[in-house]
């Protein structure tokens, strides 16, 4: 086997570039430790806060023998880090349709093993990660550092060396994980490690449309959401510089679509419907916030509010926000906005009320009026909790992340980091979403053209229908069959 942090899809590598990757993990291993030799024993327990909805059961490291009772005939397991909200989310749409299709579905969170150099090692780059989103306000960090770096500095192949020579590092968090049990992963490091651990059934889902060497992990099948990233990644184009790369094997690379949970993908059509019957009964057009902790948008948001506020009090528009688990963007937000509190519900820390808020907001005759917040302290409420929302939402509003690829009209307001870029001008493309509002004045007029036009909100609708007749939204359901496929 090649050396993975050398050559490439039989791509050499320089031996300087070999030797930066070597120079990585030296680093990595100086501050943290390696725990090579370390004997992680397995626990498996249910999860308590989306194990009834996806299914899912979470697998624990401990010192000691824990609960170890695998289904190695139809688990499935479901790796991912938490950075930010968008793996985990990709990662809930996973469980969601291995559970549909009856599969067991466990979550493996390399980002949540403390004692292990893995996390160590993980929690050291997200933390750079964070602060670079933070500073990326800065136009001049954004302009000379942060967007070339998430955009070419990504792209390289020499960033794949250094990534797969770190992930070396957190192969042994799967020591103890049977070795045929299929593995989707959800970030390119858990499919990194799971192949330097020797698992056999390795399925990368890239969450990005922007190809990018960042994301390959070679021994695993690679999946994309997007058609026009496909050559992109066959050729490895433009990862190696000027020179002319040779390209993924075929069967490396499989696009799949979008990665949907299924009750989402299922219900379609019924939500689609009755947001183009509240326009047309001129019901308020409720608009769905999802907001981050970096901060990096906050002021896009808070102009978005204040603009909304006339239209709010009117009952011409209602307003979900969602905060995740960033309490004090919120309270940002009312400090900011004193107006926002009188017109206000928080839903917060509740989980069985934002399921009741949920609920009720998809029956036809609910009067959904002013401004409910969301905040949930525990990460796997705080990123469902948009899910649950966004059935009965009317125009989601985010950054082109990976919500770019949801079922749900949506308005993009400016990117962090160049490669998002790609999701909206995709979901322009495909008709269910508009284009980069880069200011704030092209995102208030998008919200005019929303409030004041029908055909907009409709035509968006009609496309998301006709995009699921022909399977857009399909891309989990499939990656879980190619992932179960492999171990026949």
């Amino acid at each position: 086997m090649n050396e993975k942090s050398k050559v490439i899809f039989g791509n050499e590598l320089s031996d300087k570039v070999y030797k930066k990757a070597l120079k990585s993990k030296k680093k990595y291993i100086k501050k943290f430790g390696y725990d090579s030799n370390a004997d992680y024993k397995i626990a498996i327990k249910d999860n308590e806060y989306i194990g009834k909805s996806l299914g899912v059961k979470n697998i624990l490291l401990t010192d000691e023998k824990g609960d170890y009772d695998f289904d190695t005939e139809k688990g499935i397991i479901v790796g991912n880090i938490r950075m930010g909200f968008g793996h985990y989310r990709i990662s809930m749409a996973m469980a969601s349709c291995a559970k549909h299709l009856g599969y067991t579905p466990y979550w493996m969170d390399l980002n949540s093993y403390k004692q292990t150099t893995c996390t160590k090692v993980i929690g050291a780059q997200n933390d750079l990660y964070s602060l670079g989103s933070r500073l990326s306000k800065n136009p001049i960090f954004n302009k000379l550092v942060w967007e070339p770096m998430n955009y070419e500095g990504f792209r390289a192949l020499s960033y794949n060396s250094a990534d797969q020579k770190n992930a070396e590092l957190m192969a042994p968090v799967y020591k103890n994980v049977p070795k045929d049990i299929p593995v989707i992963a959800t970030h390119v490091w858990p499919a990194q490690a799971a192949i330097h651990a020797g698992m056999k059934n390795v399925v990368n889902a890239i969450p990005d449309n922007w190809p990018m060497a960042l994301h390959l992990s070679e021994g695993s099948i690679h999946t994309i959401q997007c058609h026009n990233a496909y050559m992109g990644y066959r050729i490895l184009n433009g990862m190696n510089g000027k020179n002319v790369c040779k390209p993924m094997p075929k069967e490396s690379l499989v696009y799949t679509g979008h990665y949907i949970d299924h009750e989402l993908v299922s219900n379609i059509e019924a939500d689609c419907d009755a947001r183009i019957a509240r326009k047309k009964n001129k019901k308020p057009m409720r608009f769905l916030l999802t907001i981050g902790g970096a901060g990096a948008q906050k002021e896009i948001f808070a102009a978005i509010i204040k603009y909304l506020l006339p239209f709010i009090k009117e009952e011409k528009a209602a307003l979900y926000v969602n905060v995740g688990d960033y309490r004090n963007v919120w309270e940002d937000l009312i400090k900011e906005i004193p107006d926002m509190k009188g017109l206000s519900t928080e839903h917060f820390n509740n989980w069985s009320d934002t399921e009741s808020f949920a609920e009720k907001a998809l029956d036809p005759n609910a009067d959904i009026t002013g401004i409910h917040g969301f905040w949930h302290e525990n990460i796997f409420e705080a990123v469902y909790c948009t899910n649950l929302l966004m059935r009965s939402c009317d125009v989601l509003v985010t950054k082109p992340s990976e919500l770019a690829f949801y079922p749900v009209p949506k308005l993009f307001i400016k990117r962090v980091g160049k490669h998002e870029m790609w999701g909206a001008i995709h979901s322009a493309e495909i008709g269910d979403g508009t284009l980069e509002c880069r200011d704030i004045p092209h995102t208030i007029q998008m919200i005019d053209m929303f409030l004041n036009e029908d055909d907009l909100l409709n035509d968006m609708c009609e496309n998301i229908k006709v995009n699921k007749s022909i399977g857009i939204y399909d891309g989990a359901y499939k990656v879980v069959e190619i992932a179960m496929g492999m171990k026949k």
